[in-house]
């Protein structure tokens, strides 16, 4: 190899080397799922962080066991008292109940032979009882098997929307197991926890003001249910307060705020002092080795940063933010494994 051929591989080699370190350098950015923190007006009254509970939920199950043969609902439908939600293979049943029909038409066909032998005095009273009794067990056979046909069909006993299919096609139902849940939420509560310190405040008839962000609408709620045993822990009650959603817009799981007053703040908001109020998902809560909490923010050079937070009450998959975080900054919900200190991110 010769000087010149040796000076044209040497720069090869050293161009590859330097597209090689920009390319590590120049690492793709890592994917995340971001929300921007927003905040909601509240009046400086007594505020609480809810979560919205279906009036009613009704597990429907079959009361044998079976091969599902088809579920006509899925989770959201809404359905009426008396439609078809499911059907279990009906083949035994059907047997059953053939048999059952035999069983009667020769029961009857006894009685009625022997009936003659019983007026002539020809039969005993003893044979006679006999020969009836097993017209009646054989009736009685047929409405069990009829039962355990028309069984066969789950039909719901109310009405609603289903909340969760446990069950699908070709699984085995068990007797008394949950096949779909109807939820009744043409009115629904929100719960959320007052500290015990606050309980003696509110009466059944303290009014209430809900703000719910997935709908973006404010309600107004009614008559008010208290809990009597607190949690161990954190030594607050569950209070329950009922809304009227013949709109059906408020789902079980949306995180509402709660406002409780007396007469004049509930009926004029506007004119009371107002505080920001947020939230994020519990996911977004990150805890350091020392037990401190943080959140993964992302400035406007899509750059993350850990970020200290002190969090307040947890209502469903979400939780207050008392401090560290202001209204408009965009927040890591997903992803947030692979991320370090500077990393760029993409949303």
């Amino acid at each position: 190899m010769n000087t010149k051929q040796a000076f044209v591989l040497f720069a090869a080699l050293a161009l590859l080397s330097c597209s090689q370190k920009q390319e590590v350098k120049e690492k793709a950015p890592t994917r995340v799922k971001t929300e921007i923190l927003t905040s909601t007006q509240m009046s400086n009254g007594q505020t609480y962080v809810g979560v919205v509970e279906e009036a009613e939920a009704t597990a429907v199950s079959f009361t044998g066991m079976g091969t599902v043969r088809r579920v006509y609902v899925s989770e959201g439908q809404p359905v009426g008292r008396g439609q078809l939600i499911a059907e279990i293979d009906d083949t035994q049943a059907r047997n059953l109940l053939e048999g059952a029909k035999a069983s009667v038409t020769q029961a009857e066909d006894a009685l009625q032979r022997y009936s003659l032998l019983h007026e002539r005095g020809s039969l005993t009273e003893a044979q006679w009882v006999e020969i009836q009794s097993k017209v009646t067990q054989a009736r009685s056979e047929l409405a069990v098997a009829k039962k355990n046909l028309a069984d066969c069909r789950l039909v719901a006993p109310v009405s609603g929307i289903i909340g969760r299919k446990n069950v699908n096609a070709g699984e085995t139902a068990m007797p008394s197991q949950a096949v779909v849940t109807i939820l009744n939420i043409n009115s629904v509560k929100v719960k959320f926890s007052v500290p015990e310190t606050e309980m003696a405040s509110i009466t059944p008839s303290t009014p209430s003001r809900i703000s719910v962000e997935a709908t973006g609408g404010t309600f107004v709620g009614g008559r008010i249910e208290k809990g009597v045993q607190a949690d161990a822990l954190t030594h607050t009650y569950d209070v329950r307060v009922r809304v009227d959603n013949r709109g059906r817009s408020l789902l079980p799981g949306m995180v509402a705020k709660v406002q409780l007053g007396n007469a004049s703040t509930a009926n004029n908001q506007a004119s009371s002092a107002a505080t920001p109020f947020i939230s994020l998902p519990l996911t977004a809560i990150q805890r350091r080795a020392d037990g401190s909490l943080f959140v993964w923010t992302i400035d406007n050079a899509n750059s993350s940063h850990r970020t200290p937070v002190e969090i307040g009450q947890t209502a469903g998959n979400r939780v207050e933010i008392l401090s560290g975080l202001t209204s408009g900054q965009r927040i890591v919900t997903e992803g947030y494994q692979k991320l370090s200190e500077g990393t760029k991110v993409v949303f």
